[in-house]
């Protein structure tokens, strides 16, 4: 089943819902309820008021064009920078300061703890708090370059 919606941009940036019934809601937020999880997934749109305008079950259930503002908003909503390689770690005890590349560049993360390595349900993906209050991916660490497995098997 799909819905019946546009979500738009106005000339401020802000996202704009309208419904099949011709409803128009301005300075929409989306939340998701499982952004680890179900990341495509139990999606609410919200209005500056705190208050729901839409659920949406699966992206799957939006037209294209929608969808693609939808991906977009909740890109720019959450920062959760993905490690695509381990350059380097400062000891293999903790706390440990790793040299990580990621999709938005090279930077520096601390592990405090190895607990703060978590594996997700998806196989092969990872969630590592740092310690400075951000959360990286490793969306699949089976898929990291060998010299990143290595050093990341040692904190595992």
């Amino acid at each position: 089943m799909s819905l019946d919606i546009t979500l738009t941009r106005d000339a401020f940036g802000r996202l704009v819902l309208t419904t099949a019934d011709g409803v128009r809601h301005e300075d929409i937020s989306p939340v998701r309820a499982f952004p680890l999880a179900e990341p495509q997934a139990h999606i609410s749109l919200v209005g500056s008021d705190g208050r729901e305008r839409l659920w949406v079950n699966h992206l799957d259930e939006l037209p294209t064009a929608a969808r693609q503002v939808l991906e977009e908003a909740l890109a720019q909503r959450e920062c959760l920078p993905v490690i695509e390689r381990i350059v380097s770690v400062s000891t293999f005890a903790t706390p440990s300061q790793w040299d990580v590349q990621t999709d938005r560049g090279r930077t520096t993360l601390l592990l405090k703890a190895e607990e703060d390595i978590r594996r997700l349900p998806e196989p092969g993906r990872l969630l590592i708090a740092s310690g400075h209050g951000l959360h990286f991916v490793v969306a699949d660490r089976f898929g990291l370059d060998r010299g990143s497995r290595r050093l990341l098997e040692r904190f595992l």
